[in-house]
């Protein structure tokens, strides 16, 4: 008996990480691509850390997100907005612009690492990119997407796997992973740290992982989230450790010499071919999200407008075709990719705080929540830490874009602006700590 137990939690635990891989293929897109190789050519594993905290953060979020859902029989959307359904509609349409906004962003990157992949397999017209935006808008549209999307996230597959024969070629040292482990921001590195973070711990996951209905169990939930997440984390780790062996400024063409260097001329198709598919499954995923996530949001769990947000209506498909326009749109300027790629993975990385916000609030709600689904305190106080983190790096960001806009903020030391940002991310946890205290006693 004992041993058919012991099976069936394995099995059960196999089928759990299988179901929630759509987390690990969700983050795992051309942003990662571009963000972990631009990290490990330009910092070595020097930011390590970030990778590391990203990692337990998506895993410590994202099973809060699941277990909501699992508790309430609700997605996180639908919860925000019973909580907010009396005179707090404003916040819903604001959490879902935030939302919106960064699915546009990555959106942008998505076709933008598609058509890098596409031009390392030799096809270079820019006309490439609206054409994959118009098979991904056939697909949306159509809602038969599940099959083409498990092939190409097979190719990705591939590609992880690459990269990880890649990485053992690295020629980092055992001091370079433990100095990486220590938190530290080395000089002009604090873009990559939020991209880093916010390609990774991606927004609006919480709110399309959360909508996912399953019947597993606590425990097997928590594996597979876990797992899952440490298979993608695992997989940018090999493509940060690949990144050390482009030599020089990074290019998709230097990460194709470096990877056709230990796999040979077939390195060259691998990496096109697995950028082209991650770009296409995200490109499809993204616009997705952003409609599931309005769906959630704006219609809540009244009925009438349940019906007006169906995955057919007219107002779930104006939501994804805004996302996918803007993308688009925004692919076909003449802009240089890698740049494009890093800034949208550090605006959603600059809109992670909100969303974290509202998850803290949602998984304290005793009204809402029976009370074996409320957070511990260790959870409540790794969150918060969470929040305060990003909320810091998202400051000092913003600080150092309104520096470029007016030379007048340069003369503001650099210390006095980690002071600054330090004690406003600290006051937001702080009052947020505060307002689930009241929740909660």
């Amino acid at each position: 008996m004992a041993g058919d137990k012991a099976g069936n939690n394995w099995l059960g635990r196999v089928r759990a990480t299988l179901f929630w891989s759509v987390i690990a293929a969700a983050f795992v897109g051309p942003g990662t691509v571009t963000t972990a190789a631009i990290t490990g050519s330009s910092y070595g594993l020097s930011l390590l850390w970030a990778l590391v905290f990203s990692v337990a953060t998506t895993i410590v979020l994202q099973e809060a997100a699941a277990r909501v859902t699992q508790a309430s029989g609700l997605s996180l959307g639908e919860l925000v907005a019973l909580r907010y359904a009396d005179g707090g509609r404003w916040l819903c349409w604001f959490l879902f612009g935030a939302i919106a906004l960064g699915c546009g962003a990555y959106q942008a990157g998505n076709l933008l690492g598609a058509l890098a992949g596409i031009s390392l397999l030799g096809l270079t017209q820019s006309y490439w990119v609206v054409l994959v935006a118009l098979v991904a808008g056939a697909l949306l549209w159509s809602g038969h997407y599940g099959r083409i999307t498990t092939l190409l996230g097979m190719a990705v597959g591939l590609m992880g796997i690459a990269f990880a024969w890649v990485a053992l070629a690295s020629p980092v040292k055992p001091v370079d992973w433990l100095t990486g482990l220590r938190p530290h921001l080395p000089a002009d590195s604090h873009l990559l740290v939020i991209s880093l973070i916010g390609t990774t711990i991606v927004p609006y996951n919480l709110f399309l992982a959360s909508g996912l209905r399953h019947h597993q169990s606590i425990s097997d939930m928590r594996w597979g989230i876990a797992l899952s997440v440490l298979v993608g984390g695992g997989i940018t780790l090999a493509i940060m450790l690949a990144g050390t062996q482009v030599g020089g400024d990074f290019s998709f063409e230097a990460l194709s010499a470096a990877v056709s260097g230990r796999l040979g001329p077939l390195g060259s198709s691998l990496l096109g071919l697995g950028l082209f598919a991650a770009g296409f499954t995200s490109a499809i995923t993204a616009p997705l999200a952003a409609a599931v996530t309005a769906q959630s949001l704006l219609a809540g769990t009244r009925a009438p407008e349940q019906h007006k947000w169906h995955g057919q209506s007219w107002r779930f498909r104006v939501v994804w075709l805004a996302v996918l326009g803007f993308g688009t749109s925004f692919a076909c300027l003449d802009i240089k990719p890698i740049p494009a790629i890093i800034a949208a993975q550090a605006i959603n990385g600059m809109i992670l705080p909100l969303a974290t916000a509202f998850l803290l609030l949602a998984v304290n709600d005793r009204r809402l929540l029976p009370a074996s689904a409320i957070n511990n305190r260790f959870s409540n106080v790794f969150m918060l830490g969470v929040l305060a983190l990003v909320t810091f790096l998202g400051l000092h960001q913003l600080g150092l874009a309104l520096a470029k806009i007016e030379p007048a903020l340069e003369q503001i030391q650099a210390g006095l602006r980690y002071v600054v940002n330090a004690l406003l991310a600290l006051l937001l946890s702080a009052l947020l700590a505060w307002k689930i205290r009241r929740t909660t006693a």
